[in-house]
């Protein structure tokens, strides 16, 4: 099981990610969507294509720009579509590496 924690709170936690460039890319239906807010950045990857944002709202904190997806990804990243993955101190925890 793998898991996204900020500040002490489980955001998402699933079996099934997917782990590209380092990061692990949650399915969206193992997030906590009550801890997300739709943002207006969007960044672009030359191969995945357009990210768009959530912050992050924990427990009255804010993490701006904290989740990240690709809506509609390049077909060479199709795999990360309908995935969120995380950043700027969310900590990933993957049991099958620390069991």
């Amino acid at each position: 099981m793998t898991t996204a924690s900020w500040q002490g709170t489980v955001i998402a936690e699933s079996d099934d990610t997917t782990v590209v460039e380092g990061n692990h890319y949650f399915p969206a239906d193992s997030v906590r969507g009550e801890y997300l807010r739709p943002s207006d950045t969007t960044t672009v990857c030359g191969w995945k294509g357009t990210a768009s944002y959530y912050t992050l709202h924990v427990n009255g904190q804010t993490n701006p720009d904290a989740a990240w997806y690709y809506d509609d990804p390049k077909p060479e990243a199709e795999h990360v579509r309908g995935r969120v993955a995380f950043w700027r101190g969310v900590e990933i925890t993957d049991r099958q590496l620390t069991d």
